[in-house]
């Protein structure tokens, strides 16, 4: 049996930190080939590795690619940064909910320094239209423990954050959103486990964060998902 191939090297890391410090439209078409060769195959071929784990956890997953990637290219019409590409990208698989309504979403992300995966659920522009609002707090209201949970179920190896609308600004808020009050104003939440970047050189990479996928799915199904 041949052994499996990593799906990154360490040129994409590379790749990353060159990136994040020629942030340049000219750097960037210089390296068009590089940034081919260095992180669009490789995210690839991570999708096919991960599609069939990931349908297995649930076969409402949408995999066919078309959504499943971040956009290296930075919307900078308002935005305080101009500079033009993000030295990071992800890999994502979501769940359309009732009415079309966006979900959370399980994900796996590069970035220079650091190798993440796990669940993030947002509430866009209107907080009381959104998955948060109209599934997770209802729910969580009526099951008051089940964050302390998940806490005690991923806390030693996974990291909590979320996000608050105060004087306009969103706060970032460290831990986990137990209280009621917490998840009436709640704008965000990401739940993750970080990773040195020799995580991702090895051949075990997707088995490994397949299976991480699997422990925070949990998450993704309680604040959006219907049964």
């Amino acid at each position: 049996m041949t052994a499996a191939k990593p799906v990154f090297s360490k040129e994409t890391f590379s790749f990353l930190q060159d990136l994040k410090r020629n942030n340049k439209k000219v750097w960037m078409e210089a390296n068009r080939e590089r940034y081919q060769a260095a992180l669009v195959r490789p995210f690839r071929k991570l999708l096919e590795a991960t599609s069939q784990p990931i349908l297995q956890i649930d076969e409402r997953f949408d995999v066919c690619g078309r959504k499943n990637f971040s956009r290296i290219n930075r919307d900078i019409r308002f935005a305080k940064d101009k500079t033009p590409y993000r030295a990071q990208m992800y890999l994502k698989f979501s769940v359309r909910g009732r009415d079309e309504r966006e979900t959370g979403e399980l994900y796996i992300g590069l970035s220079a320094e650091t190798v993440t995966v796990g669940f993030r659920i947002y509430t866009g522009a209107k907080r009381k239209d959104s998955a948060l609002a109209m599934v997770a707090e209802p729910r969580v209201a009526n099951n008051p423990q089940w964050v302390a949970g998940q806490k005690r179920r991923l806390g030693k190896k996974y990291e909590s954050y979320w996000y608050a609308m105060e004087k306009g600004e969103w706060r970032k808020r460290e831990g986990w959103p137990t209280g009621a009050e917490d998840w009436k104003r709640i704008r965000g939440w990401i739940v993750r486990r970080k990773m040195k970047p020799s995580a991702a050189v090895r051949p075990d990479f997707p088995r490994e964060v397949g299976k991480a996928l699997q422990e925070v799915y949990p998450l993704l199904k309680f604040t959006s998902l219907g049964e």
